[in-house]
């Protein structure tokens, strides 16, 4: 018998509710709205209103401070939405039995995790509207319609690759208290070193290192060349992409290895009886 006659939603239908789903539960908490849509703006903001005078050197040439702030925090705000949302709500929905009563319904269980992943997805791509619809109105951003198209793929590949990253550190903490130290002790030291808060002239051997190491300085740089107007169409930078998504295929081979539905540990909500007092 076909869907069409049961009724049975399609997969597409299903995922879509999901993402629906994922997206209220996201508005209705009010902490996730502030850190990952809220704060980067302000950083934004408070960053140029204290330097935003000054230029900066980077691959592509010299440009303002203040246009430069506008591609990396656009970039940190499409991590902190996929990355660090999912890492920390993954382990809290597990813990809480959520992901264990999604699996035993006769939903197919990937259809949950697509719907988490696009609603990061969604939400990332509203914080860098935000984020670049600030910067052409208030610092003069310049964008160039020949580079969109590598700024969507840039984007696209970003959130998949961090989106999929996140998983992996979802599947990997023990339970929803350890969730926010851990990506809080990944992703802030990494900004520092990957051009997201700062422009490193000269670094120290180590700290350049560390930056090209990982994948968040990658996806910043690639990001901001895009929307750098020294850069010339069509903005490509496909050696930095490739390098996010291997991190990304990585971290997709780590959730699917070790994602678990079911938490690891027990919370202890039970009063200890007091010991009995010896006669």
């Amino acid at each position: 018998m076909s869907r069409a006659v049961t009724g049975y939603p399609s997969a597409p239908a299903l995922v879509l509710r999901q993402v629906r789903y994922q997206q209220l539960s996201f508005r209705r908490t009010p902490i996730a709205v502030f850190f990952t849509l809220a704060l980067p703006l302000i950083m934004l903001l408070l960053f140029n209103a204290l330097f935003g005078d000054e230029e900066v050197d980077t691959e592509g040439g010299t440009w303002p401070l203040s246009q430069f702030y506008t591609g990396s925090l656009a970039a940190f705000t499409a991590v902190s939405a996929t990355f660090t949302n999912l890492a920390n709500m993954i382990p809290v929905r597990r813990e809480e039995g959520v992901l264990k009563r999604w699996r035993g319904t006769p939903m197919p269980p990937w259809v949950y995790i697509a719907g988490a992943i696009g609603s990061a997805v969604v939400v990332a791509a509203v914080g860098v509207v935000i984020m670049i619809t600030v910067g052409v109105v208030a610092y003069d951003l310049d964008l160039d319609a020949a580079k969109m198209p590598a700024a969507v793929v840039t984007f696209l590949v970003g959130v998949a690759s961090f989106g999929a990253l996140g998983l992996a550190v979802a599947s990997l903490v023990p339970n929803s208290d350890a969730a926010p130290a851990v990506t809080n002790a990944i992703i802030l030291p990494l900004a520092f070193v990957s051009d997201v808060f700062i422009q490193i002239d000269d670094p120290p051997a180590w700290v350049d290192f560390v930056g090209d190491l990982f994948p968040l300085k990658a996806f910043v740089q690639a990001f901001q060349a895009t929307l750098n107007p020294n850069v010339a169409a069509p903005g490509f930078e496909w050696e930095k992409l490739a390098f996010v998504a291997a991190w990304g295929v990585a971290g997709l081979v780590a959730a699917l290895r070790w994602f678990k539905w079911e938490p690891t540990t027990r919370r202890r909500n039970r009063r200890r009886s007091e010991p009995a007092t010896a006669v």
